[in-house]
């Protein structure tokens, strides 16, 4: 068992490379989500984190470890506020509905906070032939999950119809939340995050092709 000396020297050791690391996953998702993948250099990452070349290859074996370790890392990060924002609706005794619409509020909180990551991740989507293609799939089974677990209770609970398709439910609300954010950031940058959580939620409770009120005239 190592003594109480080495394990305090390890903490500050592992702060530091967590610290990179954070540095190299930052430099990384914004160079990629504006030059590709095949267009951006280990010595572009490397200089744009603040570190020499040869830290990149200390922490990850290639430039394309190294994506696939930022595209799980951020989809990591998503998956947590996702659950949380699920448990502390139910915490608070709120419905499984009620669960689904905070979790698009955090999902936007989430792009609004990283949204070179996410441009990063639905541009790679569309790529073929990538060496990380099971890595996207792997990474957006977890997010899409999340989202099924809550469907799949609402179901269990009678508060969801059991006709609804939980796969590809699960599978839309994510999209919905990707695109409309997207949208919102690159087109339409002058409306709030709370004014387009307010426009998904409606679409989400099923509002939007509700009857449309007819004007009342006195006989």
């Amino acid at each position: 068992m190592p003594d109480a000396g080495t394990a305090a020297g390890a903490r500050p050791r592992r702060a530091r490379t967590t610290a990179t690391r954070q540095k190299l996953f930052q430099a990384a998702v914004t160079l990629i989500a504006e030059q590709g993948f095949s267009s951006t250099t280990v010595e572009e990452i490397a200089e744009h984190a603040g570190v020499a070349k040869g830290t990149v290859y200390y922490n990850f074996a290639s430039k394309t470890e190294l994506f696939e370790e930022l595209l799980k890392h951020g989809v990591e990060m998503l998956t947590a506020d996702l659950l949380r924002a699920a448990d502390e609706t139910a915490a608070a005794g709120g419905g499984r509905v009620d669960a689904l619409d905070a979790m698009v509020h955090s999902g936007l909180v989430f792009i609004d906070r990283y949204p070179s990551f996410t441009q990063l991740y639905v541009a790679e989507l569309w790529r073929t032939n990538r060496a990380w293609n099971s890595t996207l799939m792997v990474v957006r089974e977890k997010a899409v999950a999340v989202v099924e677990t809550v469907l799949r209770e609402g179901v269990a609970e009678g508060e969801l119809s059991d006709e609804i398709d939980i796969k590809l439910t699960a599978a839309a609300l994510v999209g919905m939340v990707l695109v409309a954010a997207l949208d919102w950031k690159a087109f339409q940058p002058e409306r709030s995050l709370d004014d387009v959580h307010a426009s998904l939620s409606l679409l989400l409770q099923g509002r939007v092709g509700g009857t449309p009120r007819r004007e009342t005239r006195a006989d």
